[in-house]
């Protein structure tokens, strides 16, 4: 049975390179879904939720070592204004 649906569900998918979720978005089955307006892939850059002049969005580890990391500010910032009653939040961890 296939279920009938009045909107498409929506992805927010927030990067810091949100272009290049574009060319995974319109291949294979998820492309073939949102041709037929099943789902709607957004890919939001999380630079437009973050403060200051140049817009940071990471920092260095609070407990030392290599690499740099996301500040939660930014994220929470988007999740807030996009999120809706319906709602699923799912955050990719790097690992």
């Amino acid at each position: 049975m296939i279920r009938v649906m009045s909107e498409p569900l929506r992805f927010d998918v927030l990067s810091l390179f949100p272009e290049s979720l574009n060319g995974f978005a319109g291949e294979s089955i998820i492309g073939r879904a949102r041709d037929q307006g099943l789902i709607e892939v957004r890919s939001l850059d999380l630079r437009d939720w973050a403060e200051g002049r140049h817009r940071v969005t990471d920092d260095r580890p609070f407990g030392g070592g290599a690499g740099m990391v996301l500040k939660p500010e930014p994220i929470f910032a988007a999740v807030e204004e996009l999120k809706g009653p319906e709602t699923k939040v799912i955050y990719m961890a790097p690992d």
